[in-house]
């Protein structure tokens, strides 16, 4: 799978971004336009305490059509009430007013400090114009998005005649049950909502679905696919593999990006006994903070990848068959610590990509989840973060 070395925008999709004064300088406001309607599929945080745009959003796409995607960093309007769900439509209005469409063609999201009001004056005042500014480059967009990200997260490949863009942003606040804080795909392949909504959900539960920073479900989650048709049809298997390949690639730039990450760490389970019980092992492994810190300290204390394992209690575990490699160095051998050289596996988790692979031998099943260490800048990051 290539990704394109610049990412650029399918045809027929533009995007902008201000600062509208949500933030001191940068930018606040982004703006996703298509020329046409776009046949659209999202999903949604499954977290009990849905930020206004989510409870829109699901109203939103049951039509299953987009013209146009606004978002606003800095403030997330969650716990809000329904003032918050109010000031959604406000912002989906505005948008609509500015490229000439319905605002139930307009999906919203905010991401940002929780529990603070919607400023949706400035967003409505901000919003004017910038259907003038609207290009084909998606790095202003991908930056208007950023909250504690450290760089605009875009990716762009090419299938059949057509092409697929990903956008997104997150750094933390992130264990998904349905996609990560904030993804936006762009295509101008031909494909129905139907279609596009299996496709995603597909491609969500082996990317991320199983992309982890620290443990927590933001209020915020979203992600959706637009595609306007303008390239026509493509080979529905070659386009899903396209899709859920960037869809893993951009979830391991995300675990990357870990407030305060210095490395990326890949879990790979397999031999489970099911593809469900591979999946509880691999998040246990990834989310486990012992893991996370091993890994930040080069520090090759293996007995914490049994523990992670083994907390897993309703899964098949037997202990004489369980191996387990950091970076191809075998360092668990049939459920006891191998013989290795610490010196070489502690260099080997100095890289800044750590693979943890653990066989189980008792079945077929298989996954893999993302995830990054734990140090103190998550620390620094977070605890100032509603007064920053």
């Amino acid at each position: 799978m290539t990704f394109d070395t610049t990412p650029a925008l399918p045809r027929g999709f533009r995007c902008a971004s201000r600062n509208v004064g949500l933030k001191p300088e940068a930018k606040d406001l982004a703006l996703f336009v298509s020329d046409v309607d776009c046949a659209a599929a999202a999903l949604f945080t499954r977290n009990q305490f849905p930020g206004a745009p989510v409870i829109l959003g699901r109203e939103t796409i049951k039509a299953g059509v987009l013209r146009a995607v606004v978002v606003n960093s800095k403030v997330s309007n969650v716990a809000t009430g329904e003032a918050g769900v109010q000031f959604a439509r406000r912002m989906a209005a505005a948008a609509a007013s500015e490229i000439g469409t319905e605002a139930g063609k307009v999906l919203v999201s905010s991401t940002g400090v929780i529990g603070v009001p919607l400023p949706i004056e400035k967003i409505e005042t901000g919003i004017q114009g910038m259907a003038a500014e609207l290009g084909t480059d998606p790095m202003p967009g991908a930056y208007g998005i950023m909250t504690t990200d450290t760089h605009p997260k875009a990716l762009s490949a090419r299938v059949g005649g057509a092409t697929i863009t990903w956008i997104a942003k997150g750094a933390g606040m992130i264990e998904p049950n349905m996609a990560t804080m904030l993804v936006y795909i762009f295509t101008d392949a031909q494909f129905d909502a139907a279609t596009l909504d299996a496709m995603l959900r597909r491609a969500v539960e082996v990317s991320f679905n199983m992309l982890s920073i620290d443990t927590d479900t933001s209020t915020s989650d979203t992600c959706a696919l637009l595609a306007n048709g303008l390239a026509g049809a493509v080979d529905a298997t070659a386009f899903e593999a396209t899709l859920t390949a960037g869809c893993i690639r951009m979830a391991q730039t995300i675990a990357r990006d870990g407030e305060g990450a210095k490395h990326l760490i890949t879990v790979t389970v397999r031999g489970a006994k099911t593809t469900p019980e591979a999946r509880t092992i691999a998040k246990s492994v990834v989310n486990s903070p012992l893991v996370k810190t091993m890994v930040a300290g080069a520090d090759p204390n293996v007995g914490r990848l049994l523990m992670a394992i083994g907390k897993c209690f309703d899964v098949t575990i037997d202990r004489s068959k369980t191996d387990a490699w950091i970076n191809g160095y075998p360092v668990v051998v049939g459920g006891t610590r191998g013989t290795f050289d610490d010196a070489v596996v502690r260099a080997t988790l100095s890289a800044e990509v750590v693979t943890i692979e653990i066989a189980l031998a008792v079945g077929s099943g298989e996954a893999t989840a993302f995830g990054c260490d734990l140090t103190e800048g998550y620390i620094q990051e977070n605890a100032a973060y509603y007064s920053s």
